[in-house]
């Protein structure tokens, strides 16, 4: 085809190399090939295409070096090679005078970035993240009029030196810049002041994760349509400018884990757009300004760990679009809580913990009927927990432990969903109650409340007297012999009891791993529950084992959900074990929670074991991405797919259950294997993370790993790419596991499709689909909603990218797990507002 000028076959499952006979339609202008897993290397043939102005080649799994003779097409506008495997460096020579996009992120190039990237005057989008770049960066791009995205995120700068940002200063005149992307580059030495002559369109500034020291300068105030910027996880130190108050379109400002010192400046109040503000580890001192009240746009605020003091303004309580976090722990704050808390309807989770406040809790805070945790431990508050909080029927995570409260502990409580209670440490008295979390040792704790009597036998309290009882104490001192005669027979009657009671239970070898069960089951009971381990009742097939639904009779019919080992499988005992150590003392209500265990014979004298969970009615996250015809694991309803608004939900959920495995737990805990088919769904679609049984403390990896690819852990397509190579499990593996979930939930294409071969996975095919091609990517079932179209693009790619930054290939790039869930809480508070708009 002498003639054919553009030739389009992206997104494909073309294989078998690039063809050098494309090297002979001599009039092709326009060349794509992303999305194919071609494999094999660029041919030299290409060269010859003197007329080409586009060349798309992304996600094509090609590797080896860029052949020399590309360098020959100067009418090139569009190089892009993203998502590949490329080595070598780029000449010292690479220039296409035309050239406006390039795009090499995500390969494996190396050495300098070449010098002559200054003579390509017309370009506008610079790409070369996710690479191996190194060297100093010394490029003059003060010629690039054009540029409007530079991304060098993720490469080896050299850190020597105190100008590792000296190339800052060029930038000042491309005057059309948009996106500057430079987080995790190694850079050192300060920002420099010419920070600040940046272009005035400029809405995208990333340099977190890098040597950054000395304070942040003044002139950032000039970037007027800024609206993201990310400093978190350098050196900087001194004060926060009170010019950023400038920045009236700021967005997202995160400059925590530095050394930032001084008070926070009133100024700050002045960003009435502000979504999200993390301020948290550093050192700032003085008083909260009370100009954050201005900030009405606000769903998060963290301020922990600081040294910050006096009262908490009420005017930050008025911040009424505060729905995900308000973060004040680990200060110095004193004075009481302002009535004003109850403003905060919407908000999730609370934490003034570890602090000096006094003073009663307001009953007030009754009005947060949206919160789940509640964290107000190792504080002065005292008086009784007010009559008001019985609203918040919501709350799961309650921690008043190290207080001065005191009084009854309210019933209510004992009403609640609770997963965790600590009220230790307090001066409560009287009886305790007998409901709910009440009955669960592993999720109550009320140690150093010396006045408590009562509650189930497992908490150890003494038993509570009344007056009857006391009178009957009055009676026996003139019934002394009598009642001494009666008690001694009562003992030796209640002796032999036990005695005869103990005997007959050695014949039934029931036993539990967990702490402080509130239920046993024997062999016999569970296979009861199962009617004999009935196929009707199999719910599914697990690594080790199958999974049946049961119905134990004891106190009442309780639905269960019974795992029963397949002990002849290589591995089963480890995982029963592993699962009980992980399982017998975690708590969160995105976890699935385990009722007991089951370690005994079967009835031909068989070693037996089960662990029995809470029952899922609506089965798991698996079987509602790829149903199975006529099955009935999503609790026998029809078929009707999960709308976005539901996904987001249950990605909300499984990473608030990693954020509490991984930051919140006494030992840190690795799961190892997040995918779909290990994420139930309860009657209400919250979401629960189970199966545990490769689950691993984070304290065991802490000596060198001798562990090798033949000791992977997890499933094919969710197990992070590093386990190959046999290197340690750890927490940013769940997290690369669970970016691909979250691609799996978006795209409805398992991780281990047959279209995925060769260096083509699912992340690498998202990502060439973005922006252009999102619509080809996505479930189509998303793409019926009633929805603004464009919004709707907006929502998934958002969600998207959130999805590809947690699985990148290096662990240290990937997305932290406690950045997910503000990211994710943004994307679904933007949906809620559409619908309240349609």
């Amino acid at each position: 085809m002498p003639r054919l000028v553009a030739l389009y076959i992206s997104i494909n499952n073309l294989t078998g190399g690039i063809p050098p006979w494309i090297g002979n339609l001599t009039s092709l202008v326009n060349f794509s090939a992303s999305g194919n897993p071609l494999g094999g290397s660029i041919p030299n043939a290409l060269g010859k295409l003197k007329n080409l102005r586009g060349l798309a080649l992304g996600t094509t799994q090609i590797s080896g070096i860029i052949p020399p003779s590309l360098y020959n097409l100067s009418l090139l506008h569009t190089l892009s090679m993203a998502n590949n495997r490329l080595q070598g460096s780029l000449p010292s020579t690479f220039m296409f005078p035309h050239l406006q996009f390039l795009q090499l992120y995500l390969n494996q190039l190396n050495g300098p970035v070449p010098l002559s990237l200054s003579n390509s005057s017309q370009l506008v989008r610079l790409e070369l993240g996710d690479n191996n770049f190194n060297g100093k960066v010394t490029n003059d791009f003060g010629s690039l009029q054009n540029l409007r995205w530079i991304g060098l995120e993720n490469n080896y700068f050299d850190t020597k030196g105190t100008d590792g940002l000296a190339f800052f200063s060029s930038l000042t005149n491309c005057s059309n810049f948009r996106i500057i992307s430079m987080a995790s580059c190694q850079f050192g030495g300060v920002l420099p002041d010419s920070v600040g002559n940046m272009s005035i369109y400029l809405s995208w500034l990333t340099l977190h994760e890098n040597q950054l020291y000395g304070s942040i300068p003044s002139t950032i105030g000039n970037l007027v349509n800024l609206e993201t910027l990310t400093l978190h996880n350098n050196l900087f130190t001194g004060r926060i400018p009170d010019s950023i108050g400038y920045l009236h379109k700021l967005r997202r400002l995160v400059v925590s884990n530095n050394t930032i010192s001084g008070e926070t400046p009133e100024s700050i109040g002045n960003l009435s757009l502000l979504n999200e503000l993390f301020l948290n580890e550093n050192r700032l001192e003085g008083a909260i300004p009370s100009s954050l009240g201005n900030c009405q746009k606000l769903l998060l605020l963290t301020l922990s760990g600081n040294d910050l003091n006096g009262s908490i303004p009420r005017k930050l309580f008025t911040v009424s679009s505060l729905s995900i976090a308000l973060h004040l722990g680990r200060n110095h704050l004193s004075g009481s809580l302002p009535r004003e808390i109850g403003n905060l309807t919407n908000l999730r989770e609370i934490d003034i913990s570890e602090n000096g406040l006094s003073g009663e809790i307001p009953s007030a805070l009754g009005s947060c009927i949206s919160l789940e945790n509640l964290y107000m431990q190792r504080n002065f508050l005292q008086g009784s927990i007010p009559l008001a909080m019985e609203s918040m029927r919501g709350i799961q995570y309650l921690d008043l432990s190290h207080n001065n409260l005191s009084g009854k502990i309210p019933a209510f409580l004992g009403t609640f969903a609770l997963k965790y209670l600590n009220l230790s440490f307090n001066n409560f008295e009287g009886e305790l109650p007998m409901k709910g979390v009440f009955t669960n040792t592993s999720a109550i704790l009320v140690a150093g409340n010396y006045r408590l009597c009562g509650g189930i036998s497992g908490l150890r309290l003494p038993r509570c007297t009344t007056k009857k009882s006391r009178k009957k104490m009055s009676l026996s001192r003139t019934l002394g012999i009598t009642v001494a005669s009666v008690l001694v027979g009562v003992i030796a009657v209640s002796s032999f009891i036990i005695y005869l009671f103990k005997k007959k239970r050695k014949t039934k070898p029931t036993i539990s791993l967990l702490k402080d069960p509130f239920l046993k089951a024997s062999y016999g009971e569970l296979l009861k529950a199962t009617e004999g381990f009935s196929s009707t009742n199999l719910l599914g097939f697990g690594s080790f084992g199958r999974v049946y639904k049961g119905v134990i009779e004891q106190n009442g019919e309780l639905v269960v959900a019974v795992k029963v080992l397949d002990l002849q499988t290589r591995g089963a005992i480890k995982s029963f074990m592993a699962e009980c150590e992980a399982l017998r003392n975690i708590r969160h209500r995105n976890l699935v929670s385990i009722i007991t265990s089951c370690s005994s014979m079967d009835f031909q004298g068989n070693e037996f074991k089960a662990l029995v969970y809470e029952f899922m009615p609506n089965g798991s996250l698996d079987n509602w991405l790829h149903p199975i015809p006529s099955s009935n694991s999503h609790g026998g309803h029809e078929f009707v797919g999960l709308n976005l608004l539901q996904r987001i939900d249950i990605a909300i959920d499984v990473a608030c259950a990693l954020d509490y495995l991984h930051h919140q737990c006494e030992r840190p805990i690795i799961h190892c294997d997040i995918k779909p088919s290990n994420i139930l769904l309860d009657g209400d679609m919250v979401a629960h993370v189970g199966d545990f049984g490769l689950a691993r403390f984070r304290a065991e990896f802490t000596t060198p790993s001798t562990s090798s690819s033949t000791a992977i852990r997890g499933t094919i397509g969710y197990a992070a790419p590093e386990y190959g190579l046999g290197s340690e499990m750890s927490t940013s593996g769940d997290v690369y596991s669970y970016g691909i979930l979250l691609l799996e939930m978006i795209t409805r294409k398992r991780p281990t499709d047959v279209m995925f071969e060769g260096d083509l996975n699912l992340h690498n095919f998202t990502r060439i689909a973005l922006p252009q091609h999102i619509v080809e990517i996505v479930d189509p079932m998303l793409l019926t909603e009633e929805r603004n179209g464009s919004k709707m693009m907006e929502y998934l790619i958002s969600v998207i990218e959130i999805g590809l930054a947690c699985s990148t290939k290096s662990p240290k790039d990937r997305m932290s797990i406690d950045i997910v869930l503000p990211e994710l809480h943004l994307v679904k508070n933007n949906i809620l507002k559409a619908n309240m708009k349609i």
